[in-house]
């Protein structure tokens, strides 16, 4: 099995699901006492939000490239970053060492293609949901028509995850604002509903749209697992 390093922290509560689903996923498909092989750098995540929040994406990228430098010194033979807002980092880390990076957004991509779905609405930070740095990679290699809520929609997505997601807190009130933006994203067409941060996971289910929700902490957990096993 090969040892994943997992860039996490960003924030602790979604690093916690990622390694939980490694872990599961390695006994269900080993057997017995089996556990996946990992190595996992974990940022202080009230340093990361407050370089995002600063714009200062040029210290948040040197603290990023750190990580993965240490990771690849304790061994790891590739990396997945825990979020899908620091994939804006993901070019930099790639130039910056040998272990390869699996992007979240490709298993993503591979499985909204493989279910024959084009139109997708996009959930995440507003740093997600409004720079290009996701949502271009999966219209260039997969295709797709990706589209994310009006302003109004996109401040309450990205105020949940910062607020109350990150810290752990799941409220009814919260999940009931994600239900109306998702149904406006159907509305305008949407075939399916991308949790493009690892938090949202937290809060939304299957049951709460109308159409299928794919997530990416589980998605990228998963490939990750099957990449470490060779499969």
């Amino acid at each position: 099995m090969q040892l994943i390093g997992l860039i996490g922290g960003l924030s602790w509560e979604s690093t916690a699901e990622y390694y939980r689903i490694l872990n599961r996923g390695a006994q269900v498909r080993l057997g017995g006492v089996h556990s996946a092989r990992s190595l996992i750098y974990s940022f202080d995540f009230g340093e990361i939000e407050a370089l995002q929040h600063a714009g200062d994406w040029a210290a948040a990228e040197a603290a990023m490239v750190d990580a993965a430098r240490r990771l690849e010194r304790g061994g790891a033979d590739f990396l997945v970053i825990c979020s899908n807002t620091m994939h804006r980092m993901a070019g930099a880390i790639e130039t910056a060492v040998t272990p390869p990076l699996l992007h979240i957004a490709d298993p993503t991509g591979a499985a909204i293609k493989a279910a024959g779905l084009r139109r997708v609405g996009l959930l995440g930070t507003g740093f997600t949901m409004e720079q290009p740095f996701y949502r271009q990679r999966l219209v260039d290699k997969f295709g797709l028509d990706v589209i994310v809520p009006e302003a109004d929609g996109r401040k309450i997505v990205h105020d949940v995850i910062y607020h109350e997601l990150v810290m752990g807190i799941v409220r009814d009130e919260s999940r009931a604002a994600y239900r109306a933006v998702m149904r406006d994203l159907v509305d305008g067409g949407a075939e399916a509903i991308i949790l493009g941060c690892t938090e949202i996971m937290l809060l939304v289910g299957a049951a709460d749209a109308s159409v299928p929700l794919f997530d990416t902490t589980t998605i990228h957990a998963e490939a990750a697992l099957a990449r470490a096993l060779g499969r």
